[in-house]
């Protein structure tokens, strides 16, 4: 599995922004699909996952309300809907792909490169 995110900038607070991850492979259809951060000196924080087959999503209780994931299976992206950034949500954004619906990141097997989120105030 092949993973491209991108959709990174620069926002003022109260801004949106929407990341995409353009997925590729034979079986994506059974994984499942997540959205991680992390900034300068955290550990890598869940966001939200969705299961390619069925939709299920789950979201962190940090960013429910505000983040919002979807995927477009003809087009094999996930997406994370950003609103009302603040700053604290400045980081390094990744997606992922997991065999397993959990928020632990040492269950996503697959990594994109990451898109940089930077939200002043």
């Amino acid at each position: 599995v092949q993973l491209q995110a991108s959709g990174g900038g620069w926002v003022q607070a109260g801004g949106s922004l929407r990341l995409s991850c353009a997925a590729s492979g034979r079986t994506l259809w059974s994984y499942v699909m997540g959205w991680f951060r992390q900034a300068p000196g955290k550990e890598r924080e869940f966001l939200a996952a969705i299961r390619w087959s069925n939709g299920n999503t789950k979201h962190a209780d940090s960013v429910t309300g505000r983040f919002t994931i979807s995927r477009d299976n003809a087009k094999n992206t996930v997406y994370l809907q950003m609103n009302n950034l603040k700053p604290e949500d400045t980081a390094v954004y990744y997606c992922a792909a997991s065999s397993v619906f959990l928020p632990n990141p040492n269950a996503y097997d697959y990594w994109g490169q990451g898109t940089l989120v930077t939200v002043s105030s």
